[in-house]
């Protein structure tokens, strides 16, 4: 993939862990980045980050479940061309509780931010996209009905699975551009936890080869090797 110079991605949540990473890999790039983070003033290395690459990196607040902070940003972006969005944005918060322990609400919340709002988020900024710029969405391997041989994570799979659907139905709406679904791996997060095998530089790395890679419409469902997963 080649645009004109400046490239820009703007990277729905990334005031830390794999959004922050990937920050760091597009500004290593060459890339201009806009970040967001629910409070910028709380987001410190995203703070220091900005002021190692004074004008590459913009930070924007917004809450991805607020519409009215959706609406918001948008209007705030008004003539600014943005050459990928990522939604990064999502939670785990139910982890390993039963179902029927969950609270209907927490249940909601969980798919609002995974499943819902990363489709509405892209659909808002779509004008400020340019053509055929690619769209890609943190998705997991567990939001994979065919590879599910170990169940649990109630709450995380399903949403993911939602997104998955959710945003095949955006791929279909929009048939000219990249849509990409992109597992991670295992990372060492704060959600993936210290055992996990790979490191947040090698799955930022990684990620943002495929989007790289991602230059023919439709949608496609990978982890951060390019391995394609099953629905």
């Amino acid at each position: 993939m080649s645009f004109a110079q400046p490239h820009t991605i703007l990277l729905a949540g990334a005031n830390r862990g794999l959004g922050l990473g990937l920050a760091r890999e597009y500004l290593h790039r060459g890339w201009a980045v806009i970040a967001t983070a629910r409070r910028p003033e709380a987001a410190s290395d995203l703070q220091v980050l900005a002021q190692d690459h004074a004008g590459r990196l913009s930070i924007e607040a917004l809450d991805i479940a607020d519409p009215g902070s959706v609406k918001a940003l948008a209007g705030r972006l008004a003539g600014r061309r943005i050459d990928v969005l990522f939604v990064v944005a999502g939670a785990s918060a139910n982890k390993d509780t039963p179902i029927q322990d969950i609270a209907p609400e927490a249940i909601a919340q969980e798919f609002i931010t995974n499943a819902t709002a990363p489709v509405a988020l892209a659909e808002v900024l779509l004008p400020h996209l340019s053509p055929g710029a690619p769209v890609a969405f943190m998705t997991s391997i567990l939001g994979s009905l065919a590879s599910n041989a170990g169940g649990g994570l109630d709450t995380y799979r399903a949403s993911k699975a939602a997104l998955n659907m959710l945003a095949l139905n955006f791929s279909l709406r929009h048939k000219e551009r990249p849509v990409l679904l992109l597992h991670p791996g295992w990372v060492r997060t704060d959600m993936g936890g210290s055992s996990a095998p790979v490191d947040v530089e090698t799955s930022a790395r990684g990620l943002a080869d495929q989007i790289e890679h991602a230059t023919k419409p439709g949608i496609t469902y990978l982890d951060y090797q390019g391995q394609t997963l099953p629905w």
